[in-house]
């Protein structure tokens, strides 16, 4: 099945998907994250480290908390500035990774 130009691009229906290379993210853009991990001393500072380390002028006062109902996890909302898929998946890959990190979203 092809696709004429001027018939939108619908994901999950064959021969319409973005390719790789495609995004639905136009660059750069803020770009929020979801990480929980166990509500742990230096959960948040590791979390804004690994910011930083993907976008240099990441602001640690924009971030969000929000404690899970029995209090033992913590959710942190980042937004970075994405400026690249390749950027945005490393993030991703490295905060999925951490130790400190049960879940990115």
């Amino acid at each position: 099945m092809t696709t004429s130009p001027d018939l939108p691009k619908i994901i999950g229906v064959p021969g319409t998907e973005p390719s790789r290379q495609e995004s639905l993210i136009e660059y750069p853009s803020q770009f929020p994250i979801k990480v929980m991990g166990h509500k742990v001393d230096g959960l948040v500072a590791a979390i804004t480290s690994v910011a930083h380390q993907f976008d240099p002028a990441f602001d640690a006062s924009t971030i969000e908390l929000r404690e899970s109902k029995g209090g033992n996890y913590l959710g942190v909302t980042i937004t970075v500035t994405a400026t690249s898929r390749e950027q945005l998946d490393e993030l991703y890959r490295t905060l999925s990774t951490h130790p400190m990190v049960k879940v990115v979203l």
